[in-house]
């Protein structure tokens, strides 16, 4: 049993939500003594009856007499009298906290009635609940794998916010910080409106004539939306009263939102009507799929920056376990091409037209640039098992957003959509989380800037980024300094807005998808040499795409088919653009037996099917023509050089530098826990292949470094553990078992 936290702890109410409390500290063994107080004897009698308390007392001033911690569980308009009957009763240092669902209003009552007592008090909201109320309800596992937010204020002890934290934490809730003003917010629109709506369509139901049968005939849907109709009135009585502005507000934006939705019913509107419910139906997917990994205010909250500006220390920390040895065999499908994924939205979007698209990748990367354009007005259905139908509005038919576009882990969808952005007659801000915070931005906003577009980064050069619209672009012939598609492709896109030509010289070739879809939805792009080049002002004509499996997400199988004894593999349908396979021609020069085989056209990019064997893998020097054309793939090839014979020297790659971690030296830093050889440079790293062991390594958060040491336990000599790995999802979804099913032994854990 864990060491008590606590002398004594007092729950001051004993419904639901106190005795749930009172039952999980005691469960845990956190209190070597729980109290109860409220004004109900019966409610009390019934507590040391369930057992839920040791102790009970209707004086609440007795009741908090000698407790380190008291947890306040009563109405929001009853707190005023609450903390003034317990403050005769309180020592210095005792912790208050509340479980009000509003806390600007709590805060203000504690500012008045707890005195000196008031940095003491650390404001909390524990989102749970059941559809039955009272202390016979209570249950110990209420709170478990449940959020709770904190909303101290700038006179909170942050000793006492600490360790209310502590308590949380070890009930086995995930602990969040906000504002008050911004959590009443937040809650209105997704709490206390939701519950508002339910009361509301079960009421209006109920008072027509017929209302026996209506509910007599009512479906599933119907019983699952007006369930939380049967929460406690006068709590949410309460709840409306006390957090009255911020739900009229919502209740406000709501009535816009069924005004539209009304007209396009009447009208019969069929692309309104779509429109509304695509954006619905896939928001509340890339919401979860976001609110899954990351904070709780940073998915919802109207400011992402304040709420994107440092990592969430406290998320799940989500493992992988993968047991040393092993050979991969069998077909694995590797997921859609996420660059492709990527532009095949944003072209469809300004194509005249409807574009269809199949083999679309549903990771979170590519679903942040869908969301994006949903936002700016474009009607989208699905993704349906990779297919997606995309309404285009035209090169100038997207609308003005209503809040920041939220780029999620994405630089892709960032950086090219600055250019596109930097065409519009409206402002937009792009924002994106903790990892994509810290990516530079100013190798994209300098050459927009330089064709006459307003656009301003954070203090580093990151984001979140400003465009301001209603500039006029003009071509210009654009020098890339560094090998870079993303750069290019934002260039060319801001080239469709600018009068005149607008060409991209790059130092080295990279990755030509954006050169091949835009010629493929009706606007050619020139080459010449190392330059291409699109005139602005052309109509981009919706067409149809297969996007082909992704060579990036295909490498982690060849790495590891390649290093495994006795593999052997196929990777179907994998695009293989002649700017996509310096991973392939690596490892080939490495001693890798890779062949690919029914080699064909899908939608203008080339694809093939991938068949690699086991083979004796040597060290080289790696081309520098070869490192922008394999420079996503690198961790993967770090690993096969850890397995080589021989020494890998990688030069001339600083890129890896700004990736969604700095890959040479979370590589270098993984590799060396398992006990592999290598010195690192600024440009790159040299590995000394050779046995290792296995260990402990950190992904930070970064989806091909996790996948990659996955990899890299096929030849292990102990299992690897493979910490801070929730972002596979945002390239990859579903890896863990495509790898489990060719012959990786890994588990997950979350801690």
């Amino acid at each position: 049993m864990a060491e008590p936290l606590f002398r004594k702890v007092a729950v001051i109410g004993l419904g639901l939500i106190g005795g749930s409390f009172a039952l999980a500290v005691r469960e845990a063994g956190l209190a070597a003594r729980v109290v109860a107080g409220s004004r109900s004897a019966r409610t009390l009698e019934q507590g040391l009856a369930l057992g839920v308390v040791d102790e009970t007392h209707q004086d609440l001033a007795r009741a908090v007499e000698g407790a380190d911690l008291v947890f306040l569980s009563v109405p929001v308009s009853a707190m005023p009298a609450v903390m003034t009957a317990i403050l005769p009763g309180l020592a210095a240092g005792t912790l208050v906290t509340d479980g009000g669902s509003v806390k600007q209003a709590v805060v203000d009552a504690a500012r008045a009635h707890l005195g000196s007592h008031f940095p003491r008090f650390v404001p909390a909201h524990p989102i749970a609940g059941a559809e039955h109320s009272g202390v016979a309800a209570a249950r110990a596992d209420l709170y478990r794998d449940h959020r709770v937010i904190l909303t101290p204020t700038s006179d909170t002890d942050a000793a006492a916010t600490a360790r209310l934290r502590e308590l949380w934490t070890r009930l086995g809730a995930q602990v969040l910080e906000m504002g008050a003003c911004e959590h009443d917010r937040v809650l209105a629109e997704t709490s206390h409106l939701p519950h508002l709506l339910a009361f509301s369509l079960v009421d209006t139901l109920a008072r027509q004539g017929d209302s026996l049968d209506i509910f007599r005939y009512a479906a599933g849907g119907f019983r699952d939306f007006t369930r939380i109709a049967s929460s406690d009135p006068v709590m949410w009585h309460d709840i409306f009263r006390e957090n009255r502005d911020a739900v009229a507000t919502a209740l406000r934006l709501f009535q816009d939102g069924l005004d539209d939705f009304r007209e396009a019913v009447e009208a019969g509107d069929s692309e309104a009507l779509m429109g509304i419910m695509t954006r619905a139906n896939a928001a509340r997917a890339h919401f979860l799929a976001i609110n899954a990994r990351t904070s709780y205010t940073r998915a919802v909250a109207a400011d992402e920056t304040a709420m994107t500006s440092k990592p969430d220390h406290h998320s799940p920390d989500h493992q992988f376990v993968c047991q040393p040895r092993g050979a991969l065999s069998g077909a694995v499908r590797v997921p859609g091409d996420k660059s492709i994924s990527h532009r095949a939205i944003m072209l469809g979007a300004l194509a005249e037209g409807t574009t269809e698209i199949d083999g679309f990748l549903e990771g979170e990367d590519a679903l942040a640039t869908l969301q994006a354009f949903r936002d700016l007005g474009v009607v989208i259905e699905g993704p349906h098992n990779g297919r997606v139908r995309v309404h285009g509005v035209g090169l100038n038919g997207l609308q003005k957003p209503t809040r920041a576009l939220y780029m999620g882990n994405s630089g892709t969808s960032m950086r090219l959509l600055m250019g596109l952005m930097a065409g519009q007659a409206f402002d937009t801000e792009l924002s994106g989380d903790a990892s994509l915070s810290k990516r530079p931005m100013e190798r994209v906003a300098a050459p927009l800037r330089d064709m006459g577009a307003a656009v301003t980064t954070a203090a580093k050069g990151t984001p979140p980024v400003h465009i301001h619209g209603g500039k006029a672009l003009h071509g210009i012939d654009y020098q890339l300094p560094m090998a870079s598609a993303q750069v290019k492709s934002a260039v060319l896109l801001a080239g469709l807005y600018a009068e005149g030509e607008t060409s991209v010289t790059e130092p080295a070739p990279t990755r030509d998808h954006t050169e091949r879809m835009l010629t493929g939805f009706g606007c050619p792009v020139s080459r010449d040499g190392a330059t291409c080049r699109v005139q602005g002002g052309a109509r981009l004509k919706a067409t149809s795409l297969e996007v082909p499996a992704d060579i990036s997400s295909a490498a982690f199988f060849l790495v590891g088919a390649s290093i495994a004894p006795d593999s052997e593999l196929v990777l179907p349908h994998v695009g293989v653009n002649p700017t996509r396979t310096g991973v392939i021609d690596i490892l080939r020069l490495m001693g890798a037996d890779i062949r690919l085989e029914n080699e064909r056209d899908a939608g203008g990019e080339p694809v093939a099917d991938l068949h690699v064997r086991s083979a004796a893998l040597k060290g080289i020097e790696i081309p520098p023509e070869l490192v922008p054309l394999a420079i996503d793939e690198f961790p993967a090839i770090f690993v096969a050089a850890a397995c080589a014979e021989g020494t890998t020297v990688l030069r001339g790659a600083e890129e890896l530098r700004v990736k969604e971690s700095d890959r040479i030296q979370v590589m270098a830093d993984g590799l060396a826990a398992l006990g592999v050889t290598l010195e690192v440079y600024e440009d790159g790293i040299r590995i000394e292949g050779g046995p290792f062991g296995g260990g402990e390594v950190h992904a930070h958060g970064d989806h091909r470094i996790a996948m990659s040491f996955a990899m890299a336990a096929l030849r292990a000599g102990g299992p690897i553990r493979i910490h801070d790995c929730a972002n596979v999802a945002t390239s990859f979804p579903g890896f863990a078992a495509l790898a489990r099913n060719a012959g990786l032994q890994l588990t997950e854990e979350q801690e």
